[in-house]
């Protein structure tokens, strides 16, 4: 089990999509902080590949991050939203799925993965696992991350034993990882956010939303937490799996701000503003993964013409202070400018 003193103060956060791959988070434990595999849209073997490919490259702790299924709900909605999409469909010459597009994430063959074959930390992301999950990740010797967006959120994932939290403020880039899909989450900075949730538990905790550099990590650390959590500050680093276009878009004038929308996903997520948030934000139905499902043929369409308009280009809103370059080198930088060593 990762002690307190075994996690950096530098942690990657866990980027779903193919952004976080095995060299980021290699690269970024070689360096001295703490990566993360993100195991969301992985099938259980395609995610066993991954943490392989790490440790072929790696043996200091690092972490893999679930998805935790959550309610089966806005079902009705999503017939509208396909026929709402449909002029975008054609655009880009693909078919939007009219099966059912609800699943689990092949959750229960992930969670048998990660007791057979246990990593250092296991977090998770849109909830908490049932009792009986926990412990058995906790027997098989993980340390357990929740990422909670509130205070009540906080002192469930407490309740329920975790070993830290993951304390996600409006700031952060992508999906904000509120427990209920239909949640509209909380709009308390950062700075307001973490200091309640340290009153409120005794669990040490990991910031996260919005750091830009090693001088917002060593803010948080003097608020009280044991690390900062970055994501958005690793999309330009060599190592990302950042699509060209995404990278392109970061540094682009034409997007000046982001978003938080559920026209991607049907979750509430942050991302740069672009026409699809623009003109599909306001009919999005609250139904997550089912959304998810059904845009990923004009994303991945419009990601491969080079059209950022239609791609959900998920950014924090320090997206302008994105590095480029080796991750070991952004990895170095930011725990010098925290005023940690690195490794």
């Amino acid at each position: 089990m990762v002690t307190m003193e075994g996690l950096a103060p530098v942690v990657q956060a866990p980027m779903a999509g193919g952004v976080a791959t095995p060299e980021l988070v290699a690269a970024v434990c070689r360096a001295g902080g703490t990566g993360f595999l993100a195991g969301g849209y992985l099938t259980a073997d395609a995610l066993a590949g991954r943490i392989a490919a790490v440790r072929q490259r790696v043996d200091s702790p690092f972490g893999v991050n679930l998805f935790v299924p959550g309610e089966r709900a806005g079902d009705e909605a999503v017939g509208a939203y396909r026929a709402a999409l449909a002029p975008e469909a054609a655009r880009f010459g693909v078919t939007l799925r009219t099966d059912d597009l609800y699943e689990r994430d092949d959750w229960e063959a992930k969670l048998r993965l990660l007791v057979a074959a246990p990593v250092p930390i296991v977090s998770f992301t849109f909830g908490l696992p049932a009792a009986e999950d926990l412990a058995s990740l906790r027997e098989a010797g993980s340390t357990l991350v929740a990422t909670v967006t509130s205070v009540p959120e906080a002192v469930a994932a407490a309740e329920a034993g975790v070993d830290l939290l993951c304390v996600q403020g409006p700031e952060a880039g992508g999906h904000r990882a509120t427990f209920r899909v239909a949640d509209t989450p909380g709009e308390a900075p950062l700075a307001e956010l973490l200091p309640a949730v340290v009153r409120a538990v005794r669990k040490p905790v990991v910031a996260a939303g919005g750091l830009r550099d090693g001088r917002d990590v060593a803010a948080v650390l003097r608020a009280g937490a044991v690390a900062g959590q970055l994501g958005t500050a690793f999309l330009l680093t060599d190592e990302a799996g950042t699509s060209a276009t995404h990278r392109a878009a970061l540094t682009a004038e034409r997007f000046g701000e982001t978003v938080v929308t559920r026209a991607f996903s049907g979750r509430p997520a942050r991302g740069l503003r672009n026409a699809f948030t623009d003109a599909h934000g306001a009919a999005a139905p609250s139904a997550y993964p089912q959304v998810h499902h059904l845009t990923a043929p004009l994303r991945a369409a419009a990601a491969r013409a080079g059209e950022p308009e239609a791609v959900s280009l998920w950014a924090g809103t320090g997206y302008r202070s994105a590095r480029p370059g080796p991750a070991e080198a952004v990895t170095r930088a930011l725990l010098g400018e925290s005023g940690a060593s690195g490794g």
